[in-house]
């Protein structure tokens, strides 16, 4: 079995991963977006000796180890590439935006992303903002 060396395969650094199902999106370098089975097919294509199976298992293994992490309130951090973590939500009161009637919102955590500088320095090779 061929494994690539650090760093990390481009389709992974262009593609940024999300947690979540299988309806989770990632951008792509062309700001079109990848479904988790595009995923799973584009890393099958670039390593033919494992089947789609196996991919999958490994896909859905690393964003299961990272949800994971995050719920127990952890950090994965995941070098030149970046780190996921939580940020804490406050309670307060927000609006119902059919009504305008004003609602309790529960505090809560939310997940984030900070890219490691590895990957801000590829996004950005040619000085273009992604805006």
């Amino acid at each position: 079995m061929h494994l690539r060396p650090f760093p990390f395969p481009d389709v992974l650094i262009r593609n940024a991963p999300t947690p979540g199902g299988a309806g989770a999106k990632i951008l792509d370098s062309c700001g079109d977006s990848m479904i988790r089975s595009e995923l799973v097919q584009k890393l099958c294509s670039d390593f033919p000796d494992l089947s789609q199976r196996e991919v999958e298992n490994v896909v859905s293994a690393i964003f299961d180890s990272i949800t994971d992490q995050l719920a127990k309130g952890g950090r994965v951090e995941l070098r030149g590439f970046g780190a996921f973590s939580t940020r804490q939500r406050d309670a307060r009161t927000g609006r119902n935006p059919r009504t305008g009637e004003a609602v309790d919102v529960d505090a809560k955590r939310v997940p984030y992303f900070k890219p490691g500088k590895e990957m801000r320095e590829r996004l950005n090779l040619n000085g273009d903002s992604a805006e």
